[in-house]
């Protein structure tokens, strides 16, 4: 029992401490052949046919004698077991007709009298199985003592799988509370990599996916700066198309010369410089999606092939004869006003109804005023990795955030989060310094600043110091630091005497004067050595 009790200590895995305490019952009492009988469920369980139990766990048996250890209910000394709950003791396997011999054959066993004892295992109250095992009757040992011991046996091991049902049972229930947690986290925050939950964006999403799985083309409306090529990607991730290739095309960035060879692709010697064939972005994307940015910008000359291209499903690459057949589902997208530019004759009206079959219009951040403050914590995060630095802001600064009128959308906010990251002189960022990073607006947002800023004064730590060199009025709102600009910001952004400042107040300790910098240890040793510093 000591032995059984030091293992049931060590592991709770079922198989390992059954087998085990099978095998104790043979190598310490002499009870051979133990076997653990358990019923069947699900699939091992014959639909319609009698009640089943199989030897599952055993110790002193080959894996065929085991295998052939299946019982119905009532079927000899095991299933009347499993019948009735009730212990049998056979004194003669030899004298008792119910013995089956089923498992192990006469031959196999001892000349001698051999007896069997099959004791119930219950769980919750019922019988679910029969620990059984073989005895040499001539053993000096009381058989009393032996039932005594197995009856134990027994329980623990109802004991150890009811265990085993409730582990399970908790980890089904886990499994489905975090695929809950999992499919609320994509519903409310991050689906398909889009940040927030205003109801603007919820329904521009429920639209998606509702079309996501046919194969109509999707037009996406809307401002520029919202989001066009993340709500094109979720459309292909939303699909059956997502292990695909997902093809993105910027219609305005391609020159007008080279618009048919670069969506259509072209044969050698079709142009001068043509010295090979190329596969263009719509073969790119065979079997997947592609996303055509910009699509206002398409000449009318490419506007009649695109559309026979989408009717067709077919291509012939410029220069060439044959025809080629592709499978691509298109997501456009543009800012302009389509209707109009047909109105105006500067878009093919037929192309306009095959892609007006699914519009989409995407909101503006001004209308998703909910989704700026985790918008701007995502790009605040994915911005202080990407530059090794600690800024955040305070409350009053995103306050104004939610207060600018973000002309820029989305594609502003990101940019504005950034270069207060790459400029800012102190870790904590508040509605004053912040102003200066709102571009055009930046006398609106400086007013609105004031009045968010505390109407007492507060003292300043020595961190708080006139803005960097670096002037960031002039910077265009989409600007991203060069290597250059990075380096000059981070040699002369904080003076000697700051740094000397810091240090002081800091005892001399390099890594808490950094983190009052909202600096790295590195850049604080790197400001420290450009301006002398020892």
């Amino acid at each position: 029992m000591r032995e059984v009790m030091r293992l049931l200590g060590k592991s709770l895995a079922p198989g390992l401490v059954l087998r085990e305490m099978l095998h104790l019952i043979s190598e310490l009492l002499g009870l051979n052949r133990g076997r653990l009988v358990l019923a069947d469920t699900g699939a091992a369980q014959a639909p319609g046919g009698p009640r089943t139990a199989r030897i599952q766990h055993a110790y002193g048996l080959t894996q065929e004698e085991a295998q052939r250890g299946v019982y119905a209910w009532g079927e000899g000394i095991t299933g009347k077991v499993l019948a009735t709950g009730l212990p049998a003791i056979v004194q003669d396997v030899d004298a008792e007709p119910l013995f089956l011999f089923r498992a192990v054959t006469r031959d196999q066993l001892p000349p001698e009298t051999v007896a069997y004892i099959a004791l119930p295992v219950e769980l919750n109250g019922a019988t679910v199985g029969v620990l059984g095992c073989h005895r040499i009757r001539s053993r000096q040992r009381h058989l009393n003592d032996d039932l005594a011991v197995l009856r134990v046996l027994a329980t623990l091991a109802g004991q150890v799988l009811q265990l085993e049902q409730l582990v399970a049972e908790q980890t089904r229930q886990l499994a489905v509370r975090n695929a809950e947690l999992a499919r609320a986290l994509n519903t409310h925050t991050a689906r398909y990599g889009l940040v927030g939950q205003s109801p603007a964006l919820l329904k521009a999403l429920g639209e998606l996916e509702r079309v996501s799985q046919s194969q109509a083309t999707v037009l996406l409306l809307g401002e520029s700066g919202t989001g066009k090529e993340l709500f094109a990607r979720a459309v292909h991730l939303a699909s059956g198309r997502k292990e695909g290739p997902f093809i993105k095309v910027n219609c305005s960035a391609i020159p007008d010369t080279l618009f048919e060879s670069e969506l259509f692709g072209h044969e050698r010697g079709a142009f001068t410089g043509a010295i090979q064939a190329r596969t263009g972005w719509f073969e790119q994307a065979n079997g997947g999606t592609i996303f055509l940015d910009e699509m206002g910008e398409l000449p009318l000359p490419l506007q009649a092939k695109l559309l026979r291209t989408l009717q067709e499903g077919t291509l012939v690459r410029l220069g060439g004869t044959r025809e080629v057949r592709i499978d691509v589902r298109l997501v456009a997208a543009t800012n302009r006003d389509l209707a109009a530019e047909v109105a105006a004759g500067r878009f093919r009206q037929d192309l306009y109804y095959r892609l007006n079959v699914v519009p989409i219009r995407l909101p503006s951040l001004r209308e998703r005023r909910d989704d700026i403050h985790p918008l701007a914590l995502h790009f605040l995060s994915r911005a202080n990795q990407a530059h090794q630095r600690n800024v955040h802001l305070t409350p009053e600064a995103l306050a104004l955030l939610d207060a600018h009128p973000w002309p820029g959308n989305i594609r502003e906010l990101g940019n504005v989060v950034e270069r207060l990251v790459l400029l800012a002189d102190q870790a904590a960022v508040g509605p004053t310094e912040l102003a200066r990073y709102l571009g055009s607006a930046g006398q609106d947002t400086a007013a609105m600043a004031a009045t968010l800023a505390p109407a007492a004064p507060v003292s300043q730590p020595p961190s708080a110091v006139a803005p960097a060199s670096v002037s960031t009025a002039a910077l265009p709102g989409g600007w991203t630091a060069s290597p250059l600009v990075r380096e000059y910001q981070s040699a002369h952004s904080h003076t000697p005497d700051l740094l000397a400042q810091v240090l002081a107040q800091h005892q001399g300790n390099q890594s808490r004067a950094a983190q009052s910098l909202g600096l790295t240890l590195r850049q604080f040793a790197y400001r420290l050595k450009k301006a002398g510093l020892r």
